[in-house]
């Protein structure tokens, strides 16, 4: 089961990816996606195992950004593959039918091309202009998902759509209604004191908003 609310970690001062991941599981979160930067292989391997920890503890799922080794080396619960990593397809040829992966999107053409690599669900984005991410893609706002889920149920494709960049949560309502499945933030929670209560604020407003509408279709 795709979960509704993705946490994505994020390298900030006095405080590190498993401790942050903690608070957000504490919060509530059962997704952390773990999303490590400018590190070698040997800490993103240890930040790796530690967040595992911290997830197993919680029962959450951990989903490794960018990186099928770590998440197969850690035996994660799947990978989320950006536009310039690893091609789907190749992901599960190394890490079989029993792990989660995910993708990156920013077009409708960039969706249907995912749709049939056979992964599991999408992040598109951004929603609006953030800082996390370097080189971020156009900015799609609310228009930008419509067109793109419309184009979905046009032609049937019914893969779970996650709005992610710069969402705040009196975004959460309107984002909801265009249909998608659920939303990913970071800064959101990372950029706030108490990432507990930020994070069950989420997903109390995205249980209250939740309508029947599945992501596409």
């Amino acid at each position: 089961m795709i979960s509704k609310f993705h946490y994505i970690t994020q390298g900030i001062p006095d405080s590190t990816h498993y401790e942050i991941a903690e608070k957000a599981c504490k919060g509530g979160t059962d997704w952390i996606q773990l999303r490590v930067k400018n590190s070698s292989y040997n800490e993103w391997l240890e930040i790796a195992f530690k967040t595992k920890e911290v997830c197993k503890n919680y029962s959450a799922k951990l989903i490794i950004n960018d990186n099928v080794d770590i998440a197969k080396t850690v035996s994660a619960d799947g990978v989320h593959l950006g536009k310039n990593d690893m091609s789907p397809v190749e992901a599960r040829k190394i890490l079989g039918n029993n792990f989660i992966i995910g993708g990156t999107a920013n077009t409708f053409e960039d969706v249907k091309k995912l749709s049939q690599s056979g992964i599991d669900y999408i992040g598109v984005g951004p929603f609006r202009y953030t800082t996390t991410k370097e080189k971020l893609s156009p900015i799609l706002g609310l228009n930008g998902y419509q067109n793109i889920l419309t184009k979905c149920r046009d032609e049937d494709i019914t893969i779970p759509i996650i709005a992610i960049g710069g969402i705040r949560l009196d975004d959460i309502g309107s984002l909801l209604q265009t249909g998608i499945y659920g939303i990913a933030v970071s800064s959101a929670i990372n950029s706030v004191k108490d990432k507990s209560i930020i994070t069950k604020q989420f997903l109390e407003t995205i249980n209250k908003n939740d309508g029947t509408t599945y992501n596409c279709k």
